[in-house]
């Protein structure tokens, strides 16, 4: 017979980002314990509030499986001395194993005899085991911040209040921190009282009982269906971010959906500048027209019911007041302040104490900026909008609605810019430096904030590789990785006509000539190769099969927009054209021999077959057209002509024996394929495609 089990574990307010994680962590370590103990169970489901996580396990089973395995030993070899006699290693095989030399076998396993023993173990009662089990669950779990609490040595991400450890109807004896479990649980803090668990499937509609939704997915699903009720019936569009949301539902347990109003003289300010404040202050949902235009209303969930909504919403228009009001101060105060005034203010603020201020960074960004217009070849116009962008790019850093709301550098940065009288280009220029923020983020949009966004990025990359901070494993503190992705992004976004060594020289050039270059340049160029390397690939795995991301990698990825071309051509071809297969079959035949070559130059005169020269003028009449597609970027012009030499190769191989006895003509053919070789690689190492 199966009995459900019930673990929850009370706790003092845990923060809302911790909470998602550590209940899946409790489910996780849970079927573990129970897949590792050999006990059946069933559906396993785990809940979690802001004061509790919790484990409900159906149909758990009352014992533990018998076990019956097979274990392997010392081969015969080891195991028998000269004499016939037991060795060391045998007796200590059985030792380990708890049986005695008599109960040994041997089977032959691939050839060669082995020991064996059969053991048996006998499942015990699970009442027995669940409690130390329960215990070592909740001992093993890791959080991003633990406390201590009163003379304990026990860590954990809040202070244990209460626990209920139930097994079918039984209490399961645990003690943690002077804790004592039992079958009494706690409600909503102020809604609900303590209810007794009677049995672990009572537990969802007992919580439920005293105010509390434990069920995340209906506590979700209830705040989502109050948000487009309430929007539906105002005809709003209630802007509601996935994280923000994921904020809220961990921050009740009886979500009730209200909504407030604020002056509509705050909406001078600008709208980013307002939804930042709603939500990273007062965890509010802004409410927008259908135009997107922000509307003087804000909507919230209170930790309760639908009682005296309207005193809810008063206090909560009353503190958002307040906050607003700091925003407007803040706005009107930062308008004051000259662009030039703000940007000597960098000079105080460290950046990095080896790489200097952030008004040394910013001369860098404007040197770096400069030089990839110069190479980009943009008009004189750009590259003045590019110098002036560079040079007033975190002239926001120092107001004090960024210090307020670090999130809106770059946004502040823009309409203050535009206030100033900066031209339009500039102010969107400094907002646009900043993206991508994040995965998956926009690129800039202008080439003004392309150039100072990769200027920017490659600065801080090129600078903390120079003093040593590469990123290992999962240590990345300046965001590298996600910097490195957004360069990339951008050249191919923007198709820009620029090689990654043209960006890594620049950035290294600055950086040596004013001083702040603190390894060989050439030892930091080989690492920033290794770094983007991985972000080209995984820019091409998004999209591409594996193998033909191996391939093209592997011809070369200093030029991005070519790599991607390439991989795109290839893999088009490669899943429309089934014959292709023979293809490329015959290019690696060429990789394989011209691996062999010793001669550099090809002699046309030394030819004694026709196929040599007819795969030899094939070659010559495509080579220039092939290259040039190459150099336009036209992959799939290039993947055709190459694979026009297909028949001429099939020829060569069928007619020709490459490793003649005459060492220069075998030299001479084997040069040729090494030439046909050289131009094949840089489209792709074919020999890195697989069939399946």
């Amino acid at each position: 017979m199966a009995k459900d089990l019930l673990f929850e574990i009370g706790l003092e307010e845990v923060p809302a980002r911790f909470i998602r994680a550590a209940m899946n962590q409790l489910k996780e370590r849970t079927v573990k314990w129970l897949t590792d103990s050999v006990i059946p169970h069933g559906e396993v489901e785990a809940y979690a509030t802001p004061r509790r996580l919790a484990i409900l396990v159906r149909d758990v089973a009352e014992r533990q499986e018998d076990v019956h395995e097979e274990v392997k030993g010392p081969s015969r070899k080891i195991a028998l001395d000269d004499s016939g006699n037991w060795s060391k290693a045998a007796l200590g095989f059985g030792r380990s194993q708890g049986v005695d030399p008599e109960q040994f076998t041997f089977k032959e396993l691939s050839g060669t005899e082995y020991i064996y023993v059969n053991k048996s173990t006998t499942g015990v009662e699970t009442s027995s085991i669940v409690a130390d089990g329960l215990l070592q669950i909740v001992q093993s779990m890791t959080f991003p911040k633990n406390m201590r609490w009163g003379n304990y040595d026990f860590k954990f991400v809040r202070p244990i209040r209460w626990m209920v450890a139930l097994f079918g109807t039984e209490v399961i004896d645990i003690e943690i921190t002077g804790v004592q479990s039992g079958n009494s649980t706690r409600g909503h803090r102020f809604l609900g009282t303590e209810a007794v668990i009677a049995q672990p499937a009572h537990y969802v509609e007992a919580l439920r009982a005293q105010s509390v939704i434990v069920d995340v997915k209906e506590r979700q699903a209830l705040i989502s269906s109050q948000i487009e009720a309430l929007a539906q019936e105002k005809q709003w569009n209630i802007a509601v971010k996935e994280d923000l949301l994921e904020e809220v539902l961990f921050l009740v347990e009886l979500p009730t959906v209200l909504f407030g109003t604020f002056d509509e003289s705050f909406l001078a300010i600008p709208q980013d500048v307002l939804i930042t404040s709603m939500r990273e202050h007062q965890r509010y949902f802004p409410v927008l027209d259908h135009n997107g235009t922000l509307l003087p209303f804000f909507v919230t969930v209170r930790n309760g019911g639908s009682e005296s909504l309207d005193v809810i919403a008063k206090g909560n228009e009353k503190v958002l007041r307040a906050r607003l009001s700091d925003a407007k101060f803040f706005y009107q105060e930062d308008q004051k302040l000259q662009i030039k005034d703000a940007l000597s203010k960098l000079e105080s603020i460290v950046f990095h104490e080896e790489l200097g201020t952030v008004g040394d960074k910013v001369r860098r960004i404007r040197k770096i900026a400069e030089n990839i217009a110069s190479k980009l070849q943009v008009d004189s116009q750009q590259l003045a909008h590019i110098t002036r962008t560079a040079e007033i790019c975190k002239f926001d850093l120092v107001t004090q609605m960024v210090y307020e709301f670090p999130e809106l550098q770059g946004v502040m940065g823009e309409d203050y810019a535009r206030k100033a009288g900066e031209s339009e280009a500039v102010a969107k220029g400094i907002n646009e430096h900043y993206q991508p923020r994040f995965a998956g983020d926009v690129v800039p949009a202008s080439i003004v904030g392309a150039v100072v966004s990769m200027a920017d990025k490659m600065d801080t990359i090129a600078g903390c590789f120079s003093i040593g901070i590469i990123p290992t494993g999962s240590q990345d503190p300046y965001a590298l990785r996600r910097q490195a992705a957004g360069v990339v992004q951008i050249v191919l976004d923007h198709q820009l006509n620029i090689q990654l060594s043209d960006i890594f020289g620049i950035a290294l050039d600055v950086h040596e000539n004013m001083g702040t270059l603190k390894r060989s340049a050439d030892e930091i160029r080989k690492d920033l190769y290794e770094f983007f390397g991985l972000r080209v690939k995984k820019a091409l795995s998004d999209e591409l099969r594996y193998d033909v991301v191996d391939a093209v990698i592997a011809a070369g990825f200093d030029d991005v927009v070519s790599v991607i071309a390439r991989g795109k051509a290839l893999n088009q071809v490669l899943q429309q054209n089934a014959e292709f297969k023979a293809t490329v079959e015959s290019f690696n035949r060429v990789s394989n021999l011209a691996a062999k070559a010793s001669m550099e130059r090809v002699r046309s005169d030394l030819f004694q077959e026709e196929a040599e020269s007819r795969l030899f003028i094939a070659w010559n009449e495509n080579q220039d057209a092939y290259r040039n597609a190459l150099q336009a970027r036209d992959a799939q012009a290039a993947l055709t002509l190459i694979s026009g030499l297909k028949e001429s190769v099939t020829g060569f191989f069928d007619s020709v024996m490459v490793m003649a006895e005459d060492e220069q003509i075998r030299a001479n053919r084997l040069a040729l394929l090494a030439a046909i070789d050289a131009d094949l690689k840089a489209f792709a190492d074919f020999n890195k495609l697989v069939w399946s």
